[in-house]
């Protein structure tokens, strides 16, 4: 970005990324900090406190294991509700095996450390079982008053 600001570099960002996500320009995904980094040409300091503004604002949030998205984090439901609502959905009964990490790492666009954090919750309440060498599989279908 050439040229300092009279406002702060970090609002004139702030301000472009702002009339980009009313655009529309995000719907593939927000860029990472080290793509507004060469775009603006700006240390990641200076792109972290124009992404700190945005997300006070509630145009963006941080989503774990995908970077940042547009919307607030409020309209994204927790990993672990999203895991068992998929359960539901697809009519696993107990004993059967859940996918694979792997699959479920697409289907919910996760990576897979918070998939496994997510897993690990199902298992300590009780409706997944991991089973050494064989993968994981369900204990106990979440009713619909769990949701």
């Amino acid at each position: 970005m050439p040229g300092a600001s009279p406002r702060g570099t970090y609002l004139v960002i702030a301000d472009a990324l702002r009339k980009e996500i009313a655009e529309g320009r995000f719907e593939e995904g927000f860029p990472s900090e080290a793509e507004l980094m060469r775009t603006h040409g700006v240390a990641r300091t200076t792109v972290r406190r124009a992404l700190d503004v945005l997300e006070s604002e509630g145009l963006i949030h941080s989503a774990p294991g995908v970077g940042r998205a547009v919307g607030k984090a409020s309209a994204r439901r927790p990993l672990v509700q999203r895991i068992t609502d998929l359960i539901k959905e697809r009519g696993f009964e107990v004993g059967d095996a859940v996918p694979s990490e792997a699959t479920l790492c697409a289907d919910l666009a996760v990576s897979r450390t918070a998939l496994r954090s997510a897993l690990s919750s199902l298992e300590g309440q009780g409706v997944l079982q991991a089973v050494h060498g064989k993968g994981r599989f369900i204990r106990a279908v979440p009713s619909a008053h769990d949701s």
